[in-house]
């Protein structure tokens, strides 16, 4: 079985032990520049635009990451960079949506608790004990209810907080208020104190998060976007900070990355910054996900997380 490899930064050498682990007479090979040679599987992260063009007798394409929109982006460009008719599959989870909850509910305690209003009594000194926060005043929406989205609702649900959740279509979790499509956003934005992005990144999703967005949640709101910086409108944030109206940002992902070094976000005192690392693509978890995935279509049957080229997720 002969499996093409190719990522900027992963090292094939630290995969290859990993995968024939599950997978013993499996040879991952790095794709380099002409390496035209047949191949069974393609596992790939940015892969450049020769790797797949018309390797038509691939079984499977795997992702190396949760999100295919850098991937699928491309197809305007380049119409024929995925073989037609080689399905197409991300990661289903492979250890994210535990990093993801832990990032979403460190960050809504910190907010919940006041940390960064104790911050600024810190700096002038000030010894002030300040009204706290009641969870029902509290209410999280989580924008995108996938399985990252879903898992994270579901842990802040358990933390006490009301949580509800808005997606392309109905999700149900106990004790989670649904909303779902165009029609139901404004009355999932009403009432909502936090705001969580997980949505997968399409031309649909694109800007979501702006002005007019931002104007519709509770006042002295919170921002947290997890899932990508096309589908935050920067400078609205910016606007929204500084009239009052959301009272704090933390982001993970940027329109432009890495962030660049003018940018207002990184001296704006109710923003904090991380560097896309909220949930990161852990190899020992992939490969048994992609094992398990290639066992499947070895034995006929259809592995999960199969991505709709035309939905883009």
């Amino acid at each position: 079985m002969e499996i093409l490899f190719y990522h900027p930064t992963f090292d094939v050498t630290q995969w290859t032990p990993l995968l024939q682990r599950h997978l013993p007479h499996a040879r991952l090979r790095a794709w380099q520049t002409g390496d035209n040679a047949p191949a069974d599987y393609a596992l790939v992260w940015h892969p450049p635009y020769e790797m797949l063009r018309g390797r038509t007798h691939l079984k499977a394409i795997f992702v190396l990451g949760a999100g295919v929109d850098s991937l699928l982006s491309r197809l305007n460009e380049h119409p024929d960079l995925l073989p037609p008719g080689v399905p197409l599959y991300r990661m289903e989870d492979t250890g994210m949506a535990a990093q993801m909850q832990e990032y979403a509910v460190s960050q809504v305690l910190h907010w919940f608790r006041r940390f960064d209003d104790y911050a600024a009594l810190q700096r002038e000194a000030r010894w002030e004990p300040l009204e706290e926060y009641r969870h029902a005043d509290f209410t999280v929406g989580v924008l995108g209810a996938g399985v990252l989205g879903g898992q994270v609702a579901q842990r802040l649900r358990g933390w006490g907080f009301p949580v509800r959740c808005w997606s392309r279509s109905r999700k149900t979790y106990p004790d989670i208020e649904s909303f779902a499509g165009a029609d139901e956003l404004s009355a999932f934005l009403r009432g909502t104190r936090v705001l969580i992005n997980l949505l997968p990144n399409t031309p649909e999703t694109a800007g979501i998060i702006n002005a007019g967005l931002l104007a519709a949640l509770d006042d002295n709101a919170y921002v947290l976007n997890l899932a990508r910086g096309a589908h935050l409108v920067e400078d609205d944030l910016l606007s929204a900070l500084d009239n009052g109206k959301v009272k704090g940002a933390m982001l993970d992902v940027f329109q432009q990355e890495p962030l660049p070094a003018q940018s207002l976000l990184w001296r704006h005192p109710h923003v904090r910054i991380t560097p896309h690392v909220a949930a990161v693509t852990r190899p020992d978890e992939a490969a048994l996900f992609i094992a398990q995935s290639i066992s499947r279509i070895e034995r006929g049957d259809a592995p999960q997380n199969q991505v709709d080229v035309t939905r883009g997720y």
